[in-house]
């Protein structure tokens, strides 16, 4: 089965993108993130075509995710546990009936978090605090399962262009880079590190000072497996191709195949 995660950064805008990327890649399962419209703006239709069903969690002109999926789901959860006055449509997760019994997705967009020191960063960090507890909590079930998204995390030096022009960026501080370590302590493997130890390959280039031109990117889209799901990896890549297509999202897709 393959499985992608990806940032479209404004489903409506990319669209185009989006269903030719579908159409060549045809993942059976995809997370998407930063969807930028509410549930019933959500383009269905175009995805049905190509033989998908359809969860969204959204919300106007920011943040959304939704689930793709050429099968049913059993169970939809959207919102993430721990703080009730928490409104943006950061988190939707669902169950998936496999040959081999069920797939748990998680799919998050996670904070930003700049700039450090206000209020956008203590959210990020209570935000994956949360995220901890919950994936802690679904580690119980000891299925397999998927944690992936835009997690706005750079795990290590080797994942962005220049590591010391961001020591002080919300993407690359050390406590962010700690919480991540917490989640991934869970017992959570990172699905590309699994298959590949080559440093520099990027998930994200700026729209700005050609980052794309001169691969100045970072490696802040993962997926997280638990131990259940990692012992049926296959394989896991990132797809640059989108990047360089007409109206990019300044993300780019990663997958994997699990033996399901």
């Amino acid at each position: 089965m393959k499985i992608a995660t990806w940032n479209v950064n404004g489903i409506k805008a990319r669209i185009d993108a989006a269903r030719t990327w579908f159409k060549a890649a045809s993942p059976d399962i995809a997370l998407l993130q930063e969807t930028k419209c509410v549930d019933d703006a959500f383009p269905r239709l175009e995805f049905e075509e190509l033989g998908y069903n359809i969860a969204v969690h959204g919300q106007k002109g920011f943040n959304g995710v939704a689930l793709l999926s050429k099968l049913p789901f059993d169970e939809v959860q959207a919102g993430l546990a721990g703080d009730p006055d928490d409104v943006q449509a950061r988190y939707l997760e669902a169950v998936i009936s496999v040959p081999s019994g069920v797939l748990r997705l998680v799919n998050i967009y996670l904070p930003n978090g700049n700039p450090c020191g206000t209020e956008k960063y203590a959210y990020k960090l209570a935000w994956m605090s949360r995220l901890r507890e919950r994936v802690k909590n679904l580690l119980q079930f000891e299925e397999p399962m998927i944690v992936a998204g835009d997690f706005n995390v750079i795990p290590t030096p080797g994942d962005v262009y220049a590591p010391a022009a961001w020591v002080d960026d919300a993407l690359f501080r050390p406590e962010t880079r700690a919480h991540f370590q917490a989640i991934t302590n869970l017992g959570l493997t990172d699905a590309y590190r699994a298959c590949h130890d080559e440093p520099h390959r990027f998930t994200f280039w700026d729209y700005q000072a050609g980052a794309w031109q001169k691969n100045h990117g970072l490696r802040i889209d993962h997926m997280l497996l638990s131990p259940q799901a990692a012992d049926r990896l296959v394989k896991c890549e990132i797809d640059p191709a989108p990047r360089g297509w007409e109206k990019p999202s300044d993300h780019v897709p990663v997958w994997l195949e699990l033996n399901v």
